[in-house]
């Protein structure tokens, strides 16, 4: 098996309910397969997520963010972890694509003759593969059932737009979990963690 450099966020501000240990289960098996392995705590980062003038003014980046970046470049394979909240990501999380998604670092659009941009980019993590490991309280299949598509914004909008191959794990009801049900779920984890997946 091919070794990987992996980057896990993990996407829920705590990091002590299902989501953190799901990400800690995935980082031990990832690591005693010889995967280098470097992590980031959404909830430990420190910057505004809050995008105040759109992008029609630059917002310096935090540290963080700076590091997130870097994480992201080196990585071979990224994993993201994060519950549904009111059917979507964690408001932190959509905040730290809206700082740290930039044109120059994961994509850049085409420039047309005169100068202009075009409708057309460059995708620039072309290569690299993803993992987005969901959680909700309800059946993934009702969350399926309403308006719209829970993943469609961070795997197709956000990673895909960027060059991102991604498959997506999704875990629930994930409140009052039975132990057999979260020995299932955690034995997947740690299986997608060994194989770099």
């Amino acid at each position: 098996m091919q070794t990987k450099k992996i980057y896990i966020l993990l996407g829920h501000p705590d990091t002590e309910g299902v989501c953190g240990m799901i990400a800690d289960v995935y980082e031990t098996a990832a690591r005693a397969a010889g995967h280098t392995v470097e992590r980031q705590n959404i909830g430990e980062m420190q910057f505004d997520p809050i995008l105040h003038k759109g992008y029609r003014a630059m917002q310096p980046l935090e540290p963080d963010l700076v590091h997130f970046q870097d994480l992201i470049k080196w990585s071979d394979h990224v994993v993201i972890i994060h519950p549904v909240w009111w059917v979507g990501m964690p408001a932190i999380l959509k905040g730290l694509f809206d700082r740290a998604w930039l044109p120059g670092s994961a994509f850049r659009y085409m420039r047309m003759k005169s100068g202009a941009r075009s409708i057309f980019w460059h995708r620039l993590y072309r290569g690299k593969t993803a993992r987005v490991i969901i959680t909700s309280g309800t059946l993934p299949l009702l969350v399926r059932l309403l308006p719209g598509n829970v993943n469609a914004q961070l795997k197709w909008g956000i990673l895909w737009f960027a060059g991102f191959s991604t498959r997506t794990t999704w875990f629930g009801p994930a409140e009052n979990i039975p132990d057999a049900r979260k020995k299932r779920w955690l034995t997947k984890v740690a299986r997608l963690g060994t194989r770099g997946k």
